[in-house]
């Protein structure tokens, strides 16, 4: 993975630049959100951030060349392939990643990872806010990918006085199976559904339609880890902030150079906004106006 050098790197002075900040170059829609987390890591760090963007093949001693010369005490992964390039290199240095979804439990515990999927218990706050009737919620998971999220949804089922029924699946056809099964046993009044970010228990071109038309027509809630979901007929979802993010992972690294400990592992995302179908909520009777929560995208568009 080759390092494109920016232009602004020789007016830097490496006394001011101590956090490295490693990312992909990418089209959109990845650019963009790339560029808000680093704007929002700007905010937080007094401009003290050096941009090491990646380009190409693996090339992590070029990479580590530039740490070195510009003095970085801590860095900042973006993406997969920025993850994959710190850790590449068993850097001595404090690592907070984020941009991504998971990480295998050797690479989470180096460092400390954001992911992409919401924390369960602002999904389940959302939750009650808006279907305040809803006591149990039902999700199907492949634990290869979830389990470390799963663990987390249990704990704020638990504060938040919600049932949840997690059901495995690490095949498609058996989460079809396990849904089909569902749909004829579900409490329309009590019951909601939660779609995690997961390709097993998610298709996106045959389970989900089927899926969003079925509970249509039961008055079933469904709710997501996905904001696409919701253009598509969930209720709601929490998607990232991308700037808070960036200020989150600012503040997280400024700790780590003042001495601070970062958690180590995978963190669930906190910095978040929340995306409503209001053909749906009002095809469900609910009044979101009387929910008092914030909404930041209102599908379908107007």
């Amino acid at each position: 993975m080759a390092v494109s050098h920016a232009s602004s790197w020789a007016a830097d002075d490496d006394a001011r630049t101590p956090i490295g900040v490693v990312y992909p170059q990418i089209g959109e829609p990845y650019r963009s959100a790339f560029a808000a987390i680093v704007r929002g890591i700007e905010e937080r760090t007094s401009g003290r951030i050096v941009r090491l963007p990646l380009a190409g093949e693996a090339a992590p001693d070029s990479l580590a060349e530039e740490l070195r010369n510009r003095h970085v005490r801590a860095v900042i992964a973006l993406g997969r392939s920025g993850l994959k390039a710190t850790t590449t290199l068993d850097l001595k240095l404090p690592v907070i990643a984020a941009g991504v979804l998971s990480v295998p439990e050797s690479e989470g515990q180096s460092g400390t990872v954001v992911s992409l999927a919401p924390d369960p218990q602002l999904l389940f706050s959302r939750l009650k806010a808006f279907v305040p009737q809803v006591r149990r919620v039902i999700v199907v998971y492949n634990p290869r990918q979830n389990d470390w999220l799963i663990r987390l949804a249990r704990e704020a089922a638990r504060q938040s006085g919600l049932e949840l029924l997690a059901l495995e699946s690490d095949d498609l056809k058996v989460s079809l199976k396990r849904y089909q099964e569902l749909m004829g046993q579900l409490n329309v009044r009590r019951d909601a559904l939660w779609l995690p970010q997961d390709s097993t228990a998610v298709d996106e071109s045959a389970v989900l339609p089927w899926l969003l038309r079925t509970a249509w027509d039961e008055g079933l809630p469904v709710f997501s880890s996905n904001v696409a979901h919701v253009r598509r007929g969930a209720l709601f979802a929490l998607y990232p902030d991308n700037i808070e993010l960036g200020r989150h992972l600012g503040n997280t690294a400024m700790s780590a150079l003042s001495g601070g400990a970062p958690p180590r592992g995978l963190q669930a995302l906190r910095q978040v906004l929340t995306a409503v179908n209001v053909r749906t909520a009002r095809h469900l009777g609910l009044d979101l106006e009387a929910s008092a929560q914030p909404i930041h995208l209102i599908l379908p568009e107007q």
